[in-house]
Order: C-alpha cells, then sequence, then structure tokens
C-alpha cells in the first residue's frame, strides 16, 4: 500500500506552525439550567420509563453517597468515594448502551452500575466486604464488579483500564458481536501512558470502544491549568485517529445523546470514539481528601448551580412527568432500603481464610498451602488480636 501521508497533504512552501487556535471543539448542551431545552437542540432517543429510571438513578446515588460518607465519618467503612455533580456522565452514557455492553470503570462510576441493577445489599456486602461480596472481600471499598452486569472489577492503578478496553473491543470485533466497551477515567488519567497506548491502538485497529473522559478539573488536588496546556483531552483523541466529542457533563440529555450515536458509530463502523464530558466534582476526591486546601467555597458555589441533579428534574417536572411530592417520597425511600442493607451488611460474617487463596490456581501451589497453614496456626495463637468475623479458621 502507498504512503498517502505526503501525496494527499495540503502542501505549502513556507513554515506555517499549527498551534490550538486552529483547532476549536464546540460543547454539545441541550439542556439549560432552568431545565427548559435550546430553542434549537436536538433531544436523544428517550422515554418516560428512560427518563425517570435514569432520575431515580440519580437519587438512589445521592442517597448511597451521602450514608456511606457519614459511615466513613462514623468508623463503620474504611474508605469511600462519592460522584456528587457528576451522576449525569456515567448515568447519562449508561442509559445509552445496551445491557451487554461492557463497563470498564474507574472508580467513581457507582452510578452506571446502579443503573444496571446491582442492588443496595451488593453495594453494601463490598463495602463491607463481608462474605457475601462478589469479590470475595479482597477489595477496598468502592472496587465494585458484576460479571452479571458486565461491569468489570474496578482496579485501583491509575489508567490500567484503558488498554484493557481496546484489548476488550478488539475481541469484540474479532468474535463479530453487536457490542462496544464503554471506559471510563479522568482527565488526570489521561497524562498516563496506558491513555495514549490505548488510544492510538483503537485508532489503528478500529475497535469498537467508547472512551469516556470525565473532566471534573482536578487530578485529587492538581487543577486542570496545571495538568496540561493544550484544550482539555478532546484534541488528543483527533491525533489518534478517533471521533471526539466534547459534552457538558452536566446535562444529561446532551450526555445521553451523545452516547447513542457513539455506540451506533462504534458497533456500526468499527470506529472508536473519545467523548469528553466537562462536569465538576462537588464532593472530595475521596473520604481522605480536603477539598478546602486546593478550592475555594465559591468556586464550589458557581457549580452547585450547575447541578446535574436538579437540571434534569426541573426538565422532567416540565415534561409533567415528575413533582416534589414524588421526589420528596422517592429519595425517603432510597434513604430507608441504603439503611436497611447497611445494617443488614454489617451483621454479615467476613470471608473464611481459605478465600484469601483461592480463585488463583487450578489446584493450590505447595507455598500458598504453607503461607495458608501459617495464617491459620497464628490467628489460633493471639485469637484476642483479631475480631471474631476477621478471624475465622472455619471451613478450612
Amino acid at each position: 500500500m502507498s504512503d498517502k501521508r505526503l501525496t494527499d497533504a495540503h502542501i505549502v512552501h513556507d513554515s506555517v506552525f499549527v498551534d490550538a487556535s486552529a483547532l476549536q471543539i464546540p460543547t454539545l448542551r441541550i439542556l439549560q439550567e432552568d431545565g427548559t431545552p435550546y430553542s434549537d437542540a436536538v433531544l436523544p432517543v428517550l422515554d418516560k420509563t428512560l427518563a425517570l429510571k435514569i432520575y431515580d438513578t440519580f437519587l438512589f446515588i445521592r442517597a448511597l453517597d451521602e450514608r456511606m460518607l457519614a459511615s466513613q465519618r462514623q468508623g463503620r467503612i474504611s474508605f469511600y468515594m462519592t460522584e456528587t455533580g457528576e451522576e449525569a456522565a456515567d448515568i447519562g452514557s449508561t442509559a445509552a448502551l445496551q445491557d451487554d455492553d461492557m463497563i470498564m470503570a474507574q472508580y467513581r462510576e457507582q452510578g452506571a452500575l446502579a443503573f444496571r441493577g446491582f442492588t443496595p445489599d451488593q453495594f453494601m456486602n463490598q463495602i463491607f466486604s463481608n462474605e457475601q461480596d462478589l469479590g470475595k472481600g479482597r477489595q477496598m471499598p468502592i472496587h465494585y464488579g458484576s460479571r452479571q452486569l458486565h461491569y468489570m472489577t474496578v482496579s485501583s492503578p491509575l489508567g490500567t483500564q484503558l488498554p484493557q478496553a481496546t484489548g476488550y473491543a478488539f475481541a469484540l470485533k474479532a468474535q463479530q458481536k453487536p457490542n462496544c466497551v464503554i471506559c471510563y477515567f479522568g482527565e488526570g488519567a489521561a497524562s498516563e501512558g496506558d491513555f495514549h497506548a490505548a488510544l492510538n491502538m483503537a485508532g489503528v485497529f478500529k475497535v469498537p470502544v467508547i472512551f469516556f473522559c470525565r473532566n471534573n478539573g482536578y487530578a485529587i488536588s492538581t487543577p486542570a491549568h496545571e495538568q496540561y496546556a493544550g484544550d482539555g483531552i478532546a484534541p488528543r483523541g483527533i491525533g489518534y485517529g478517533l471521533k471526539t466529542l466534547r459534552v457538558d457533563g452536566n446535562d444529561v440529555l446532551a450526555v445521553l445523546k451523545a452516547t447513542q450515536e457513539a455506540r451506533k458509530l462504534a458497533v456500526e463502523q468499527h470506529q472508536p470514539v473519545l467523548i469528553e464530558a466537562m462536569t465538576y466534582r462537588l464532593g472530595a476526591h475521596s473520604s481522605s481528601d480536603d477539598p478546602s486546601g486546593y478550592r475555594n467555597k465559591s468556586e464550589e458555589d458557581t457549580w452547585r448551580a450547575k447541578c446535574p441533579v436538579m437540571r434534569f428534574k426541573k426538565w422532567l417536572i416540565h415534561q409533567d412527568w415528575w413533582t416534589e411530592a414524588d421526589d420528596e417520597q422517592r429519595k425517603q425511600q432510597h434513604r430507608d432500603q441504603i439503611m436497611t442493607a447497611m445494617k443488614k451488611a454489617e451483621k454479615v460474617p467476613a470471608p473464611p481464610l481459605r478465600d484469601l487463596f483461592t480463585d488463583v490456581y487450578d489446584q493450590l501451589p505447595w507455598h500458598l498451602q504453607e503461607q495458608q497453614q501459617a495464617l491459620i496456626e497464628h490467628i489460633r495463637k493471639y485469637p484476642q488480636a483479631y475480631s471474631k468475623t476477621a478471624g475465622r479458621v472455619d471451613h478450612e
């Protein structure tokens, strides 16, 4: 095959340097802050049932985040991460997918999992690492995963899911499956080498993947202007040959429309897509973080007025699909449901010790057998140093 990079290029005869001003990427927005669409806006494919499911997931996540952050402060759990302010990004995009499309999350996408049907009990079992946790208590809180719901288990190292998404999408293409992968990450993770390798491979091999960047303005405490000099993350997609779109990440209708069209490109044309959702993390990075040390209250208040939950609620009320009375009733139902699930999960024992050693090898090798026996003998020797649940050595 001949190389057309020069033969098809626009040739000039003096130096012309190109900078960011040559590429202005627009931002898709459908809803105004008062909940009414712009007059020329093209709405996504959406009916009442889907709209109310999206909003109900918003309310569930707000209730979950509020209760779990309080529980961490009380010492009942060790760690938590809220997604307050970013709900439209993951929930709106997941609503555009098929149920068997693969989700590869970073760590702040519990809304995507809730939308797919992860129950309050399942959330609590994972957060409390009890014996009913699908991950067998091996992960820290919020590292969810569900094979049934096509949600890849969250991994702590930053950016690892990006090249994995490209590889998974390559397999979907090879098997001719009518599905795609959506891969979530923050603008901070876009500074990792895995980001560049993943996008380059996706662009070269034309695989059905949607890279979804939640640009919330901060990589923990590092503001965006200290992370990169370019115009956000979107231009990088163009550089790697991906279809690219920037969207108002606090406008769930815009996110839904963008992802519906991105999925069509990915599945029907095997065209990888990069979506950059411009949003804001209203809460702390995690329960270990204090955002007052790196941003001020007036900045937070400015973004609080752009709340994605409130904006969508106003739209639903304009549609006569929702009322304030519905709102208060459903919020209380979610609070009660979550509290009940939490109290139940706290009483479930921790996984048996054998679960520390299984699922790696078909047959346990000698060195792990020795470690297992040493651990059992240690706990039996010092039972007073371990809780009744953490120190269980039964069923060995």
